[in-house]
């Protein structure tokens, strides 16, 4: 195997090897990179001195491009023909492309490849490359869908609590109301339906995290076992269940929407359907059927029809809706 400088002379053969990686991985079908642009690339790292042809008994088997930059050299392309891969000949031309950015004093080599190109990824890495960026695309018309959901779409949601006196979760409601901060326009606390009072309360959908402080305070002043469940933006299912305060379950079925997560917290997030079926009664089978989760709302049912399919494994009346349906 030999690795060699460019020349004048096999300005075609780098065109025709630019051709053929242009063929195997052609860029995103957003990204115009016409052969005029591509074949200027050829050019460029001719004149810069920076491109490389590898031979295999006199065969050319490879090839790379490289741009030397202020404060790095740039590998521009890098490409070995499929029949003689797994023979050292990328690691080769890597190391002549470090020889030619050192020659140029130049401290570091710098690449972009694409996430799919799985084989170039594991070169990389291997050679001791390391993630300093990452380079995002979205299809705009998702983009704009998840962010009108965001901006716009409904939260409202309702609480359970396990247990006939409907007296006292009114008493204890009114109690802890005044406490949340900002105005609420209702307040509706519906008698046991299947063993649980039921809580709905205009604020508390306008606002889901106070519908789980009331919750947690309801469950700590009345020491029962108290299920916050709803819906938020029109896309997330959110439940807690609450026993004496302590939060025993909680599940989100889009983990990550808000953003990033460990990745210990992502399954925290998934139901546990041993505690629901114990704090519940609820079949465990059908909580783990239903209570799925996802990356995207394109990974689970829509938010409705998921907070109606829960609350039915639960055996919860009326959790399906927030409070402008409670008194219907």
């Amino acid at each position: 195997m030999t690795i060699r400088r460019a020349t004048e002379a096999d300005r075609d053969l780098l065109r025709t090897l630019s051709g053929e990686f242009a063929l195997e991985r052609p860029p995103p079908p957003y990204v115009r990179l016409d052969d005029e642009e591509r074949l200027a690339d050829v050019d460029k790292a001719l004149a810069a001195g920076a491109a490389f042809v590898a031979e295999l008994d006199g065969d050319p088997v490879g090839f790379a491009l490289a741009f030397p930059r202020p404060s790095d050299v740039f590998l521009e392309d890098l490409f070995v023909r499929p029949h003689v891969r797994r023979r050292g000949i990328g690691r080769a031309l890597v190391q002549a492309v470090g020889a030619y950015g050192r020659d140029r004093e130049k401290a570091v080599m710098t690449l972009n490849v694409d996430t799919g190109n799985v084989e170039a990824l594991g070169l990389y890495r291997a050679l001791g490359f390391r993630d300093e960026s990452l380079y995002l695309a979205a299809d705009l018309s998702a983009l704009e869908a998840a962010l009108g959901t965001q901006a716009g779409g409904a939260s409202f949601g309702s609480i359970h609590v396990q247990t006939d006196d409907a007296g006292a979760v009114e008493r204890a409601v009114g109690q802890f109301l005044p406490r949340l901060p900002g105005e609420s326009k209702g307040t509706v606390v519906v008698p046991p339906r299947n063993g649980w009072t039921s809580v709905y309360d205009e604020l508390c959908d306008r606002e889901p995290e106070l519908l789980r402080r009331l919750a947690r305070e309801l469950s700590d002043r009345l020491g029962v076992v108290v299920l916050a469940l709803g819906v938020e933006r029109e896309a997330v299912v959110h439940y807690v269940l609450y026993e004496r305060r302590r939060v025993m379950d909680e599940y989100r079925s889009l983990p990550e929407y808000d953003g990033p997560r460990a990745p210990g917290d992502v399954v925290a997030l998934g139901a546990n359907p041993t505690v629901v079926a114990r704090l519940t009664g609820a079949n465990p089978a059908e909580v783990r059927r239903v209570a799925r989760t996802g990356k995207t709302p394109g990974d689970v049912p829509p938010a409705r029809d998921l907070l109606r399919d829960l609350a039915a494994a639960m055996g919860v009346e009326g959790g399906d809706h927030g409070f402008a349906l409670a008194g219907a």
